[in-house]
């Protein structure tokens, strides 16, 4: 199972986007007081229970951190939406959606689909 990284920092985002060089990553915008938010997590939690080491995946709490979010934004050129998930390798998005398009069904095909 991938371990899950909460982002709390810049130089930590910083860091995912240069291991996104070595692997693939997945970040996940969350906001922990919308209930849509709260069943795309746990979708994506669903997804992360058989995701294997292949892949780095992270968590920026959007209301706690909302820097972090809204540099992810700024260097994506992706227009934030909350939840939203990106697909991310070599510091390019390869795949994101938002809301409830975020599956564990949806999160797969992208893998297939780009990997």
């Amino acid at each position: 199972m991938a371990e899950l990284n909460e982002l709390q920092s810049k130089e930590e985002l910083e860091r995912a986007w240069e291991h996104s060089m070595e692997k693939p990553a997945l970040f996940f915008k969350h906001s922990t007081t919308c209930p849509i938010s709260a069943g795309a997590f746990e979708q994506y939690q669903t997804f992360l229970e058989s995701a294997g080491d292949d892949l780095d995946v992270y968590m920026v709490k959007v209301i706690e951190n909302r820097d972090i979010s809204n540099q992810i934004a700024e260097e994506t050129g992706v227009k934030h939406e909350s939840p939203q998930i990106f697909l991310v390798q070599n510091k390019e998005v390869l795949w994101h959606t938002s809301h409830s398009k975020i599956t564990t069904n949806s999160i797969n095909q992208a893998l297939q689909k780009t990997m």
